[in-house]
């Protein structure tokens, strides 16, 4: 028998789902939104609920995911539109909302990240929005590791989420390390941290980026401190035309990983051309 429709914004569910939104339910993540549902669920997180509005399954796109849902997910309800507003985290409903299961993170988890390692580690971002915008491009730009120190926002938390765009469920994740400890394990592996600094000699375009490279970025308002870009292996500038001092550190991030991206592109082009036979000529 199917359920009926849920119209009390006291509904266990509810309250659960607003919960997690709030930070008062560490284990579970708080989804919401199509795209960000069907994010989750290609990467395999794990559901304990989701609630939505009769009108998310008028449309197909909709009404896939729903029914995706259903097989993820024990408990798939169906509200009232004032009870969502009630749970959503944005200023309209999108519908749809989710708890899921906190993916695990940790150093046993960036392990698994193959390749030759481009990790980011974020040191005490505190704007969910900006770390959010980093992890989309970290991935996008083909970093295989995002590391976050204490005192950092959280990854998963709903804003940050939005600004990741999924990218949070699918990059390996170390959150909660010491700054000292995400500098180690680099060193104990050969990765070389890179910090930006307006005063460094080498430009970001001036350093080899198919070594195994971190790239450390700090807090929004005042940066790494002077100690905190003395650790770090090596240091780079972002030429900027004057005025202009800075760059938002989400900005500044893009820049670096896509010239990286850019070196391990063109080396890896070479090194195949490099390995195939001569033309012959006539």
């Amino acid at each position: 028998m199917a359920e009926g429709i849920i119209t009390s914004r006291k509904n266990p569910h509810a309250r659960l789902a607003r919960d997690v939104r709030d930070g008062r339910e560490k284990g579970l993540v708080f989804v919401e939104g199509v795209r960000l549902c069907e994010e989750a669920l290609r990467a395999g997180v794990g559901f304990e609920s989701a609630l939505f509005t009769p009108s998310l399954a008028e449309d197909e796109r909709g009404a896939r995911l729903v029914a995706a849902l259903r097989e993820a997910c024990a408990r798939v309800l169906t509200v009232e539109e004032g009870v969502l507003e009630s749970v959503s985290d944005t200023k309209s409903s999108q519908g749809v909302v989710a708890v899921a299961k906190r993916p695990r993170t940790g150093a046993e988890v960036i392990e698994r990240a193959g390749g030759t390692p481009l990790v980011v580690v974020m040191h005490r971002v505190n704007n969910p929005s900006n770390a959010g915008a980093m992890l989309r491009v970290a991935e996008a730009a083909g970093a295989g590791a995002v590391i976050t120190t204490r005192g950092s926002t959280d990854l998963l938390s709903p804003k940050s989420l939005r600004g990741s765009m999924g990218s949070a469920f699918r990059l390996p994740l170390w959150t909660g390390a010491t700054f000292e400890e995400a500098l180690g394990w680099c060193r104990a592996r050969g990765i070389k941290s890179v910090t930006a600094d307006a005063e460094a000699a080498a430009a970001h375009t001036e350093i080899d980026w198919k070594l195994p490279r971190a790239v450390i970025v700090g807090p929004e308002a005042g940066g790494l401190a002077e100690a905190e870009v003395r650790a770090a292996d090596e240091c780079v500038r972002i030429p900027m035309r004057a005025p202009v001092e800075s760059l938002n550190v989400a900005v500044a991030l893009g820049v670096i990983l896509y010239e990286a991206a850019r070196q391990r592109a063109f080396g890896a082009g070479r090194s195949e051309s490099r390995n195939q036979p001569k033309r012959q000529s006539g």
